[in-house]
């Protein structure tokens, strides 16, 4: 796999499936997976993970190893390098290749020129009345799994780097070919290529570089010796490569969306003599994924492409033959009918029209769209936050409302936030509007909640009268500091301390007359003894022993 996932940094964001313009990520187990087959390797879900969770496949040991096999390895740089390197030009990037161990190092826009010319004919031949540029590979697996209606109108000609790699093998059969580029769809290009053995990424370039401890010198970017097919890179640079065609209007799209709504217009319109040069990345070559996922500013990279490029052709012979049929590869998408989708934004909580927020935050443009994925086994229920927090606070709702304990809830300068029907009844209130966002100073008394804020207690727990109510109670206080919120909760026990209360009187009184029947029977005993001539001390010792015990009771 090419792109690939580091499960122990998906954080579960959906930013991936928001990005992704194909909705080729699926999301299960908490963690978002990518659906390979109907991926294009657009990269935007490698360029937008917040936490790097999207990784791509390393070739460069592939290329070692070609390298420490004795093969001549031939380099085809794309031309967007002079944005991304900033530097003087091709003989700084060959000189510092050369040091890795390729035997030689050309420029991609060599096969970008013979594209161009591929092109010209075709618009010159006017058998296609609506002509799709075929450079970019991302562009092309779109049409080629989603659009089958556009693999008439989409350029049955190789890609430059496919163009330049098997004039490069014609020139030296033994060659082995790498590609070095910005693009991840590149790979997947490679990979399925007789003529291409390797694509590699600028970031494999770079640590490979690094690694190897070579500096390339930042230089100003050169200027003359321009060559036309350098334009490619930027966005309208294959209009510019390519000669103009009497009757043919010329036209640069970029970014998958754009470029999938031209494909509707086209789908449902009739349009015809027009050249339209399509790029996946917004901002074309110079704005790969390669390059984006550093921030840089699209307007330089183009400025240096700009200077690098000219108006002169490479004197190079293209191969006989640069032609390329596209297929469709897609596979057949479930269509689900109107009472699936109906039912499944039901268990959604989408009960009504007026709840299909369309809010985005699953990842999915609608609410429709996501009950689709979720038929599809692409998506889970829980991936809706509206749905989540409606459901997180109506279960909250139902257990604060139904316990019989009273709950207020303020914020750190003790305004009521939240109180439970209880404690409406509690402190006899008319309805919880009654003390809504008011001090809780009208109904209790602040001042231990102040001292929890104060004292930064995490949870305090009391018994105490509260005399205004007549109500014993059990309070306990929970205090948040990070989201700046008091808790507390009270417990009539009134009932209980009441009881108490006359259990301790009963035992007083029947503890009194244990008493006087003690003091009486003690002087009846003391009378006898003193009849029977005997000591009293031992029979009083135990008597005030058993008075004692009774007043224990």
């Amino acid at each position: 796999m090419i792109l690939n996932l580091n499960k122990n940094n998906c954080a579960d964001c959906y930013k991936c499936i928001r990005t992704c313009s194909v909705k080729a990520i699926t999301f299960a187990n908490d963690l978002a997976e990518i659906v390979h087959e109907d991926c294009i390797l657009c990269g935007s879900c490698f360029v937008t993970c917040p936490q790097k969770a999207k990784q791509i496949r390393n070739d460069v040991s592939k290329v070692k190893a070609a390298i420490a096999a004795g093969k001549k390895v031939i380099c085809s740089l794309a031309p967007s390098f002079i944005a991304d390197f900033r530097i003087a030009g091709i003989e700084v990037m060959r000189e510092a290749l050369v040091k890795l161990g390729f035997t030689d190092v050309e420029e991609t826009a060599v096969g970008a020129q013979m594209v161009s010319d591929r092109y010209a004919a075709i618009m010159r031949e006017k058998k296609k009345g609506v002509l799709i540029s075929s450079c970019c590979p991302s562009i092309n697996m779109l049409i080629e799994k989603y659009y089958p209606t556009m693999l008439p109108y989409l350029a049955n000609v190789l890609t430059p780097m496919q163009a330049h790699c098997k004039a490069i093998k014609e020139k030296e059969p033994e060659a082995f070919t790498v590609f070095i580029g910005p693009c991840i769809a590149k790979k997947a290009e490679s990979d399925d290529s007789p003529y291409t053995d390797v694509a590699l990424t600028y970031d494999e370039l770079r640590d490979w570089l690094e690694a190897e401890k070579i500096t390339l010198p930042p230089e100003r970017t050169q200027v003359g010796d321009g060559m036309r097919a350098r334009f490619y890179p930027a966005t309208g640079g294959v209009l510019k490569a390519t000669d103009k065609v009497e009757g043919f209007r010329r036209v640069a799209i970029d970014g998958i969306d754009n470029c999938r709504a031209v494909f509707d217009e086209l789908e449902n319109g009739t349009m015809s003599d027009v050249f339209i040069e399509m790029s996946a990345c917004e901002g074309s070559c110079i704005n790969g994924p390669c390059i984006r996922e550093y921030h840089e500013r699209r307007l330089k990279g183009a400025l240096r492409v700009d200077t690098y490029a000219g108006e002169k052709r490479f004197d190079r012979q293209s191969p006989e033959d640069i032609n390329h049929r596209y297929a469709f590869t897609g596979g057949q998408h479930v269509k689900f009918g109107s009472e699936a989708i109906q039912e499944m934004l039901y268990k959604m909580g989408k009960t009504s029209p007026e709840k299909e927020l369309n809010c985005g935050s699953c990842g999915y443009p609608t609410c429709r769209d996501k009950a689709v994925a979720i038929l599809e086994g692409k998506a889970k229920i829980e991936m809706c936050l509206p749905f989540l927090k409606e459901k997180a606070e109506s279960f909250s709702d139902t257990i604060i409302n139904n316990t019989p304990n009273a709950i207020i809830v303020m914020d750190e300068n003790l305004m009521v936030q939240q109180i439970n029907r209880a404690a409406v009844r509690m402190f006899k209130l008319s309805g919880a509007g009654d003390i809504l966002h008011d001090n809780i100073i009208r109904i209790l008394n602040p001042a231990d909640y102040q001292n929890a804020i104060n004292a930064a207690l995490h949870i305090t727990t009391s018994n105490h009268y509260i005399a205004d109510y007549q109500l014993y109670v059990e309070e306990t206080i929970l205090y948040d500091r990070q989201y700046h919120i008091i808790i507390t909760i009270l417990k009539d026990v009134t009932e209980r301390e009441n009881l108490r209360g006359q259990e301790e009187t009963l035992r007083s009184q029947t503890a009194e007359i244990a008493d006087k029947v003690i003091d009486k029977q003690m002087r009846v005993v003391q009378e006898i003894a003193s009849l029977l001539g005997e000591t009293t001390a031992e029979t009083k010792i135990a008597l005030t022993k058993l008075k004692d015990a009774m007043s224990h009771e």
